[in-house]
């Protein structure tokens, strides 16, 4: 039976176009310029930090992070970012007495913001600067179980991207489900790996209470 519903951050929770915006006005690249590189680079199968490379070689992302705060301009995210979906699926799993968390490749910044936004909301928020690991590292998933009182097997880890979500923790032994929106679902919705691969494949978030009684139901 799934027991545990741990989030992934950006594009799951977060809609992250605001904040990819504000890098391309960092970099002083048109807004549209940016998004079509970005896509681009998803598309071809590489990381999307190389995108900051196509406009200025040699950028450190840590860096220029880094330089964003001491200018006034750190990256930041809060109520109106979240999907509108977030807010009800969250009361919707918690109402039938699911165990909640959140936990994705965010900076240590980030995961103050999250435990501001989600203060009471959930039961765990971990970050990869928390735990020394980064997504799709088995390490992550690995302390995603550690954290919970559940078997990996009892876990649905929720997210937007194949590589970085749904494969590693299927590897993990996690149930998955890739919700459909951001740029990297919508490049790989209709890959082997997003057919076939996650649990439940979803448009919306408010999916998730249904699919999961009706999952549990069929296995008791």
């Amino acid at each position: 039976m799934i027991r545990a519903v741990v989030f992934d951050v950006g594009e799951c929770l977060v809609d992250e176009t605001r904040e990819y915006g504000t890098w391309a006005d960092w970099l002083g690249v048109p807004r549209h310029t940016f998004h079509a590189m970005f896509g681009a680079v998803i598309a071809q199968g590489r990381d999307y930090r190389e995108t900051f490379q196509e406009f200025r070689p040699g950028f450190d992302l840590y860096d220029e992070r880094e330089k964003r705060a001491e200018a006034g301009q750190p990256e930041t995210f809060g109520e109106d970012d979240l999907y509108a979906d977030v807010r009800p699926a969250l009361d919707a799993l918690r109402a039938d007495g699911l165990w909640l968390g959140i936990a994705g490749n965010q900076t240590v910044r980030a995961g103050r913001i999250l435990r501001q936004l989600f203060s009471g909301d959930v039961d765990l928020i971990g970050t990869s600067d928390d735990w020394g690991a980064s997504k799709p590292d088995p390490k992550f998933f690995k302390r995603v179980a550690e954290a919970l009182p559940f078997e990996a097997g009892e876990i649905l880890y929720v997210g937007d991207r194949c590589d970085n979500d749904i494969r590693p923790a299927v590897q993990a032994e996690m149930h998955t489900a890739l919700v459909h929106r951001g740029p990297w679902a919508t490049i790989q919705w209709n890959s082997v790996e997003a057919m076939e691969l996650p649990t439940f494949r979803i448009d919306s978030l408010l999916e998730l209470p249904g699919r999961i009684r009706e999952f549990n139901g069929s296995t008791r």
